[in-house]
């Protein structure tokens, strides 16, 4: 197939198209390469597959409405898979108006190419952060969210229901996948896998928020590849079973769907930096600090649908993962 990445020269971005080149898909590639964390890094990932022959680079951002329509025009990708965003939780509270320009402005281009130019699917990040103020554990896409606790989040609960509207408008698959906090090699810096790494191997204070009482959906990157893969290659289809009287917040009569997809085994955060310390073979200095604004202080996904239905089976544990990180860590920034 030919199909439309964005973000391609992000984490699960890059990650995601080295899966589909190398199983023989035609990938077009959009990045901004925003200075958001080091553009190092994304062309880093770049580099990867820049040169692969069934890869095309291209430079620009989505809110930028002339370049979007033409490159829907141009490519005419059978599928899209929409990573890019704005990102972050407490970058939203400094900056929301670049939330709005990407998550939003930007989404909405996506939505008008895939409609006009013949997409038959339309798969497209969302986040655990829309789960908000619910309490009720694990998370299930069967829940209300309807109160974020982060601008970010509420961006993301915007693009599920903009998703919807054209889904039912104009009958175009839509699949919203809301990541539990992803982390692997070739991650974001401004993710805490970094600053752990950063702060053990400098002997430096580690930030540890909430006094250490995280729970955190640790999702390795190769089974959020997996997970992404098996969505984005069957079409979302309408519930024949919906009712009105009694929505179900996860499906539609339109050809719409969420699915939650994380390792659904949450983690302590301290036993998580115990991994990076194993890691490591280094004890971390720790400074215990009070929960950040925005953040949730669980998160841990019911993936029962996506099992179900895709054969969904997250199976990287957690010391294996962040064994792999470290590693790549090391030898990246040779260190």
């Amino acid at each position: 197939m030919k199909i439309l990445v964005t973000g391609s020269a992000g984490f699960i971005g890059a990650a995601l198209t080295l899966r589909l080149l190398a199983r023989g898909d035609t990938v077009i590639g959009l990045d901004n390469h925003n200075d958001y964390y080091d553009p190092a890094l994304k062309e880093a990932r770049l580099a990867q597959f820049a040169a692969h022959p069934g890869y095309t680079h291209i430079r620009m951002d989505l809110a930028d409405r002339a370049g979007m329509e033409s490159v829907f025009a141009r490519h005419k990708p059978e599928r899209v898979a929409h990573l890019a965003a704005q990102a972050g939780v407490r970058y939203s509270i400094e900056n929301p108006l670049a939330y709005i320009d990407s998550n939003i402005v930007g989404f909405a281009h996506i939505l008008e190419g895939c409609r006009h130019h013949g997409v038959n699917h339309l798969v497209y990040a969302s986040s655990s952060s829309v789960y908000g103020a619910n309490t009720t554990m694990p998370f299930s896409v069967h829940d209300n969210v309807d109160h974020p606790l982060s601008f970010y989040a509420a961006t993301k609960k915007a693009n599920e229901l903009m998703a919807h509207s054209y889904s039912h408008l104009y009958q175009l698959p839509t699949t919203g996948l809301r990541f539990f906090t992803v982390y692997g090699p070739w991650g974001r810096p401004d993710m805490a896998p970094f600053q752990f790494v950063s702060a053990i191997l400098e002997n430096k204070p580690l930030k540890v928020f909430n006094y250490g009482n995280h729970r955190r959906d640790f999702t390795y990157i190769d089974d959020i590849v997996e997970g992404v893969i098996r969505v984005l290659d069957r079409p979302a289809e309408i519930n024949p079973a919906w009712k009105g009287d009694h929505p179900d917040p996860a499906s539609s009569t339109a050809p719409w769907r969420v699915y939650n997809i994380g390792n659904s085994q949450p983690v302590q955060l301290m036993d998580y930096i115990a991994a990076f310390e194993k890691a490591l073979g280094k004890t971390a200095e720790k400074e215990m600090l009070p929960l950040q604004p925005g953040d949730m202080p669980d998160t841990y996904a019911d993936v029962s649908d996506l099992k179900q239905e895709f054969d969904y089976k997250p199976d990287t544990p957690v010391n294996e993962g962040v064994r792999c990180f470290v590693e790549w860590y090391r030898q990246y920034y040779n260190r």
